[in-house]
């Protein structure tokens, strides 16, 4: 009892104060007697009343009830569901106020989660149009009165908003997504219910390349067996020249994950081509691929320029995918090492190779710590190592594996600060790297998301 007295909020009260930062999830941070306040759509230097909604020991979660003092950096949102949708959580900051809030989050991380606090962090890459950008939707199906609908999920919910436009997806996609729910509900598709576990379809998956126009659709059911499949087939081919490829994925589990393992080409072909700088590149419906295309150029551009390649230089690249950094790097290098732990993205690699006439680039499936070792005892040395893991970093064993290989550089690709900080930590910790620069790079405008570009240099 006496421990609740030193908490200065009570739930359900009003407390006017100062927003002071942004959390990591783009909340706003405000303080009422030192006490952090959590208050989503509230900006720094604002001047609010807000209204405490939930309370914890050691911090609270608060509703924006009145901005009495707006940030020069506040603007209207354009999207009519900002805020009730989960996608974007910065809509109503500037986008030149976003690019200083990614750097200030990756410098911040830094120093608090990796103790870097002398790294050079320049200012974030950002885009032109940040709109419209993505190439890959992914939308849930659910019913409302009886009517499919397709959208996306509310914050931190499972209720489903209906939305006919998404504007940070490629508009083509949109356009395919809301087709082909129409296409389904003609010939009574019933969405899946996670609840019930009966229905059919659970998402509807478009990928978009840039430089071609291909179009996938990808229609994830519960059971293999879709109803009225050749006409649905039919239908979307007639309404949408620009798909190429219709695929089933098949996901029975009682799960949140979007994709099961089976797949199967209902009609067209297996993979859509896209280009990425003047490489060539077949994706299929499963494989990783960057969604924002004009940012990954950027992106890759700045690790082409990190690992700093004479023509010389053998690299390995770990967690390599279907091979997009590989490929990029080896019209540069001697001979490029890939190592991915997704026998299929390994094929795809290798099918790429050939696509692009590249005969300068090996790839190898398995963990990047078991199979890199071998490549060394068979007398392969590494130059430039290039990591860019899943969000939940390196793996410990290849960290160390790194360090007993000894390269001149690593290049560290990250779509997550945090474990970039605890990463760059572990290498610089011992003794035998420094972190020289990072670069953020905007792959993710209206969101909090920031990728990154890190360099460090054998001392």
């Amino acid at each position: 009892m006496a421990q609740s007295k030193q908490i200065p909020v009570e739930k359900n009260k009003y407390y006017r104060t100062t927003v002071e930062d942004l959390t990591h999830e783009g909340a706003g941070v405000a303080k009422v007697d030192g006490f952090p306040v959590f208050v989503p759509k509230a900006l720094p230097a604002e001047d609010i009343t807000l209204k405490i909604v939930k309370v914890k020991k050691n911090f609270a979660f608060g509703r924006l009830v009145e901005t009495h003092q707006a940030s020069s950096d506040r603007v209207e949102a354009p999207c009519p569901v900002f805020g009730e949708c989960g996608g974007c959580q910065l809509q109503h900051l500037s986008y030149e106020g976003q690019l200083a809030y990614k750097q200030r989050q990756v410098t911040e991380t830094l120093k608090r989660l990796g103790g870097l606090e002398d790294v050079v962090v320049h200012p974030t890459i950002g885009m032109e149009d940040p709109w419209s950008y993505r190439n890959k939707v992914q939308t849930p199906v659910g019913e409302r009165n009886s009517s499919l609908i397709a959208g996306f999920y509310k914050q931190r919910s499972h209720e489903l908003v209906d939305l006919d436009v998404c504007m940070i997806q490629n508009e083509a996609n949109d356009d395919v997504v809301q087709g082909v729910r129409a296409i389904a509900e003609t010939y009574g598709i019933r969405a899946y219910d996670e609840k019930t576990h009966k229905g059919t379809l659970r998402h509807i998956l478009v990928r978009n390349a840039k430089t071609t126009g291909e179009q996938m659709v990808t229609l994830v059911t519960k059971n293999a067996t879709l109803p009225n499949k050749a006409n649905i087939i039919r239908d979307i081919r007639e309404q949408y020249p620009s798909v190429v490829s219709i695929v089933q994925n098949v996901n029975p589990k009682r799960t949140n994950v979007i994709l099961g393992a089976e797949t199967n080409v209902l009609w067209g072909k297996e993979t859509i081509r896209d280009e990425i700088d003047g490489v060539s590149f077949d994706i299929s419906s499963l494989s990783f691929y960057q969604v924002n295309p004009v940012q990954t150029e950027k992106l890759y551009e700045k690790a082409l320029k990190y690992a700093s390649l004479t023509g010389e230089e053998t690299v390995i690249d770990a967690y390599c995918g279907i091979g997009t950094i590989s490929l990029f790097l080896a019209r540069k290098a001697k001979h490029v090492y890939g190592v991915e732990i997704v026998p299929e993205a390994i094929e795809d690699a290798k099918k790429n190779a050939v696509l692009n006439d590249i005969d300068n680039a090996t790839f190898a499936a398995g963990k990047a710590e078991d199979v890199m070792p071998t490549w060394q005892k068979q007398g392969i040395h590494a130059d430039v190592i290039v990591v860019d893991p899943p969000r939940k970093g390196c793996d410990d064993a290849l960290l160390q594996t790194m360090l007993t290989m000894k390269p001149n550089r690593i290049v560290y690709v990250s779509c997550n600060p945090a474990t970039l900080a605890r990463d760059l930590a572990t290498l610089t910790n011992s003794g035998a790297y420094e972190v020289k620069e990072v670069q953020p790079v905007d792959m993710f405008p209206q969101t909090t998301h920031v990728e990154c570009c890190a360099l460090l240099v054998l001392k």
